[in-house]
Order: structure tokens, then sequence, then C-alpha cells
């Protein structure tokens, strides 16, 4: 990949991260489908690797969770009838979560919705944070056993429950394509003392929205879904870097990252590309070559 130019490396990537399709990106920046697909892996390699190395030491004051859904193939109730089945075919969910002063994505995890994923997802958001937090999250059964196991006594935790309804108002067949009514919400002190007028996960849910917006993964009723279950991980870890280090936060004025103070400075693509360069392994001669000896 070292050969392809840097100029071309930084367009795929924020490509990719502005919302476009693989397809798409290979005719702009005039590689094929597989160059592509190649710098995806790569990249999605180093930017998980990158994120779970900067990413420690976190002081933040209130952290909020929750998951988004996706899926790779096709839906879950499809699976059974795919022509061609993948591996990791199915629903898909990520979970994430967000530092809500400085909007910094803390940890993020791939995979199932299960108490499994959920204790997985907690123990890393543990092992990020540098002192004690509030923590909300949604009303999902699994994290009750979750964040008991990750932290015990030592978080502020409070569960925030939504009820939604449809309006009375408009029952047309366009509503399936609309979100549901907010009716209410309920909040429930967990563990701890948290601050009840700071139970929210509006922050995380927008930070999802903006996930689901750039990332042509999570566009929902499109064909641009993932069709590998490690393309797509390797597509969350990405973005990940490129939100939290290089997008711009319009109300912080800053990276979240800077916010948070992981990082120093403002990030840039190509700085994301030259730091690959700096780890990759140099490239040597294609095939099987022999030195030829006279005689």
């Amino acid at each position: 990949m070292n050969k392809l130019p840097l100029k071309t490396r930084v367009q795929i990537l924020t490509m990719l991260c502005e919302g476009s399709s693989m397809r798409s990106i290979s005719r702009v920046a005039d590689v094929s489908i597989n160059t592509v697909s190649k710098l995806l892996v790569d990249a999605g390699k180093f930017c998980a690797d990158l994120h779970d190395r900067e990413v420690r030491n976190v002081r933040a004051k209130r952290v909020q969770a929750d998951e988004i859904w996706s899926f790779v193939g096709a839906k879950a109730k499809n699976v059974a009838t795919m022509k061609q089945p993948v591996d990791g075919a199915g629903d898909v969910w990520t979970w994430t979560a967000l530092d809500s002063d400085s909007k910094l994505i803390v940890s993020w995890l791939v995979g199932g919705r299960d108490s499994e994923y959920a204790l997985a997802f907690m123990e890393d958001v543990r092992d990020r944070l540098a002192n004690r937090v509030q923590l909300t999250t949604d009303g999902h059964r699994a994290y009750l056993n979750a964040v008991e196991e990750a932290f015990g006594a030592d978080i502020d935790y409070a569960m925030l429950v939504k009820q939604y309804g449809e309006p009375a108002s408009n029952k047309s067949p366009e509503r399936r394509y609309s979100p549901a009514v907010c009716t209410g919400a309920v909040k429930t002190r967990i563990e701890g003392s948290p601050d009840m007028a700071n139970v929210s996960t509006s922050h995380v849910e927008r930070a999802n929205l903006t996930m689901r917006m750039a990332n042509r993964r999570f566009t929902r009723l499109t064909n641009a879904f993932s069709k590998k279950f490690e393309n797509h991980v390797h597509m969350v870890a990405i973005y990940t870097v490129w939100y939290n280090f290089i997008k711009m936060h319009k109300t912080l004025r800053m990276t979240p990252a800077m916010a948070a103070g992981v990082a120093d400075r403002l990030w840039s693509m190509d700085d994301l590309c030259q730091m690959m360069d700096a780890v990759a392994p140099k490239p040597g001669p294609r095939g099987p070559y022999k030195k030829r000896i006279s005689s």
C-alpha cells in the first residue's frame, strides 16, 4: 500500500469517513475496488491499535453508553435464506461509550447485544477511565450485571428508560419509515449517588447519529451495508479515530481528543497515513527472485 500516493490514500480514507461507498470511492479516486478494500483493512487494524494505545487514563465526569444497530450480509430474519452465506451475517451492534463533556468516544465494541458483550464492553470502559464517573445507559438489562461486575461500587450509575408511542394523528403507511415518538422517560438510580439532573443519553445518541450519517455501512434502506463482519469492524475503528482526533467539533472548536486531554494538537488524515507508513513493513521484491551468478 506504500506504492499508493499519500494524496490518494488521504482521499480514500476521508471519503470513507464522509459517507461514501467503496465503489463510489474507487470511481472518484480512480483506483480498483480491491485497492480501497486493502486500505480499509490496513487502516482499520492500525486505527484499532491506535485507539487502544492513545485513549487511556481519560478524566471524565459523565459517561453515556448506548448501542447502534446495523447488519452484515443480511438482517437476522433473512440469514437462513441467503444465497451466499457469510461468516458473521445478521444483526450487529456497535457499543459506544461517550464522555459527555469532551464528546470523546472512550470505548467501542462491535458484536452481539448479549450479556457477554456487555461485560466485555464495560470492562474496557473501566480500564480507560482514570477516575470515578457518573454513568448513564438505556434500559438494556444486560448493563445491570455488566456494570456491577466491571465497576463494583466504584460508580455512580443510573438508567434512563425512554417510552415510545405512535402518534394518533398519523396512521399513514409512510410512518413505518419514521422513528417512534418519545412520550416520556423514567430515570432510575442503580448504584452510587448519580446526579439525577444529569442522567441523560442524549449526547451518545447524537454521536451515534453522526456515526450513522458519516458511515455508509450504517445507512438504512440501502444496499451499502457491510458484506463482511471484519470490514465492518475495520470501518468502525477508522471512523472512531477520525471522529476523536481529526474531526473538529463545532461546539468545542477542537477535536474531542484535545478536549479530553488525550491529544495536544489537531490531527489530519495526512498525519494518520504517515503514521501508518512509519510502522508498515517495507515492500520487498515481488514474486520469486534468484540472484544470477555468472560463471
